[in-house]
């Protein structure tokens, strides 16, 4: 079987992932939280041209930012608190993509949420409603993360104030749409959204439909063992029936975590499908919208 550009730019990138050389690594970074009180650490990838560039930041899902290798051993991630949980562990999937953005001219940058919260090792499958997850939850408390990525992107020489986007994973998808709820209108926010697998039930999300006015894109796999890729279609015809721009692909044979690039996963053949349309759809979807 002949491989197509897309798998070829896929295959490569993750045969280099173990080789530090390959990309400069991703610097460490902190800014505070829009809660006021939490700051956060992040992970940030910058294209290797000249600026001012676009930027897009990347929300992780309940598994956190890092790979499964060390989170276990990780809790407290800050300045001041040396831990295996840093840039040099993070997952695959957070890698791959965030120097997929940096090659395409994006500044790309991953917050961590649960590391500055004493929570850097994330949680397991069907852990929704553990009590633990409360104070790092997609509803109130990670959406003024992604807040104050925004005004801290804002401040940078090397970004375009008007030209940032968002993307999420999972519960960070989820975060991803509370974020353009609570957004609304408003025309200086985030330029877009792209959520991949999201939560889109009550538990998940802060009100039925979503009141906003940018334009956002779900995509979905339709073997999804975690959530309910139905909930999300309902909820994006409830939101565009309201107005709301929404995109809504779903992937025949794709599962949660499709895009992940880890051979389990990539086994799948939905998932390799999945996750070779993702990364052009993903890169098309924020190009279109330039000016």
């Amino acid at each position: 079987m002949a491989i197509r550009p897309i798998q070829l730019v896929v295959l490569l990138m993750l045969a280099t992932l173990p080789a530090a050389a390959a990309f400069a690594a991703p610097e460490t970074v902190f800014f505070p939280s829009a809660d006021g009180s939490t700051e956060i650490v992040a992970y940030l990838f910058k294209p290797q041209t000249p600026g001012p560039h676009p930027a897009i930041v990347m929300l992780h899902g309940r598994g956190g930012p890092y790979s499964a290798n060390v989170n276990e051993g990780c809790t407290l991630v800050s300045r001041t608190s040396p831990s295996a949980c840093n840039a040099s562990s993070l997952s695959k999937r957070h890698l791959m993509w965030g120097r997929y953005w940096a090659e395409r001219g994006y500044v790309a940058l991953l917050p961590d949420s649960f590391g500055p919260r004493g929570k850097a090792h994330g949680f397991g499958r069907f852990t929704h409603d553990d009590p633990d997850r409360a104070d790092v939850n997609e509803k109130t408390v990670r959406p003024l993360d992604a807040e104050g990525a925004l005004n801290w992107l804002r401040n940078q020489r090397d970004v375009i104030a008007n030209r940032i986007f968002l993307q999420g994973w999972s519960n960070g998808g989820s975060t991803a749409l509370n974020v353009m709820h609570r957004q609304g209108r408003k025309t200086s926010g985030y330029r877009a959204a792209l959520a991949l697998y999201p939560g889109c039930g009550p538990k998940a999300l802060l009100a039925p439909d979503l009141a906003t006015t940018a334009p956002i894109t779900l995509l979905l796999g339709s073997d999804d063992e975690e959530v309910s890729p139905a909930r999300c279609q309902s909820l994006a015809e409830r939101s565009i029936a309201a107005g709301a721009k929404i995109d809504v692909v779903l992937y025949p044979g794709a599962t949660h975590g499709f895009d992940d690039p880890g051979r389990q996963r990539q086994s799948i053949p939905g998932n390799r499908s999945a996750l070779e349309d993702a990364m052009k759809r993903a890169i098309a979807f924020v190009e279109r919208l330039r000016d």
